[in-house]
């Protein structure tokens, strides 16, 4: 998988944990996994299936 130098590291975190809450990994691993000190923060993946208008990689070319 390539990642374009535009979109980096944010969006390879991105898609890296969207695909393991796809994939019914825990929350808590993923929130781990990211170093987010607050576990609503790595909730925002869930954005990307349920809300991606809300997501914080909706602009994200793939």
């Amino acid at each position: 998988m390539a990642v374009c130098a535009s979109n980096g590291v944010p969006a390879l975190r991105a898609t890296v944990a969207t695909n393991a809450l796809d994939h019914q990994v825990d929350i808590g691993k993923v929130q781990e996994w990211l170093g987010h000190a607050n576990i609503a923060t790595a909730r925002i993946y869930y954005h990307r299936k349920t809300r991606p208008e809300e997501s914080p990689t909706f602009k994200v070319s793939y």
